[in-house]
């Protein structure tokens, strides 16, 4: 999936460092990011090299430090991002994962996930005062009346809806992904995961579900989301009542003939391949 990187890990803890020249830079304008396409057809992000000849007075304009991937570390440009250096351009953040690796749209969505809290973080959602960065943790502090701000993580769940041999796909009502899916949606106040996952397969095809089992979890970083997938068994009838509003299409698929396979990408499609594998969690 998104987070299965070749070596080592993301070490996402908060321990900046003044920015050196080979150091990535993850510039946001406008909901795309800054990328340069190579000969191979891969993505780069901008070094700090890159863009400070660029962009006048870079380096009073805020490179904050986001984290160390790969034996690198990332920044964000939180700053006004200029034009485009020469060769560079910028491409919707939501288009990435047709366009890149895993490990780049890692890195890019998880420094998207952060630019998007630092950009609502500027000022305290209690008093209105400009928040100031702690100097020892990832957190935005209120000078003015002590509120803390940690970067926010949506929990949502995503959902194998089964009976024997079939399981349930979806397809979204009303948006740019048309391909199936699974069901999918955010955890409530005052619920447990479990109870999530009871009230979303009920609300989006009405359908009574039991033998709640968690499969594996998958950082989401483009909707600032941390996804738990799970699977669970059909409890009474197979007749499904779509949500239209949430839904363009609920259908029962067999094992061995689910119209869609695994993209190495994302905790949806590796359900669907587990399944069709007869290896999902019992």
């Amino acid at each position: 999936m998104l987070q299965d990187l070749a070596f080592g890990r993301l070490e996402n803890e908060y321990r900046p460092a003044p920015p050196q020249p080979e150091d990535f830079v993850i510039c946001v304008r406008d909901g795309a990011i800054l990328v340069r396409n190579l000969k191979n057809d891969a993505l780069a992000l901008p070094a700090v090299k890159d863009i400070h000849d660029s962009w006048e007075r870079w380096y009073e304009q805020g490179l904050q430090y986001a984290f160390r991937l790969h034996e690198r570390n990332y920044y964000l440009w939180l700053g006004r991002a200029g034009a485009c250096p020469a060769g560079w351009e910028y491409i919707p953040a939501r288009q990435l994962r047709y366009r890149a690796g895993n490990t780049f749209c890692y890195a890019a969505m998880t420094g998207w996930h952060l630019y998007k809290w630092y950009e609502s973080s500027i000022f305290c959602g209690r008093c209105g005062e400009k928040t100031v960065h702690d100097e020892k943790e990832r957190m935005m502090r209120c000078p003015n009346c002590g509120q803390l701000i940690f970067p926010r993580i949506n929990p949502a769940v995503i959902v194998g809806v089964t009976d024997g041999d079939r399981i349930v796909l979806t397809k979204y009502a009303g948006r740019g992904y048309t391909n199936y899916a699974l069901i999918a949606g955010f955890t409530e106040i005052g619920e447990t995961m479990e109870q999530t996952v009871q009230r979303e397969v009920m609300e989006e095809v009405g359908l009574r579900v039991k033998n709640i089992r968690f499969y594996k979890s998958q950082p989401w970083g483009i909707d600032g989301n941390i996804l738990m997938g799970f699977y669970c068994d059909l409890e009474g009838s197979d007749e499904i009542h779509m949500d239209e509003n949430e839904l363009s299409l609920a259908q029962w698929h067999y094992r061995d003939s689910l119209p869609i396979g695994d993209d190495s990408y994302s905790l949806t499609r590796e359900m669907i391949r587990i399944f069709s594998e007869g290896k999902e969690p019992k």
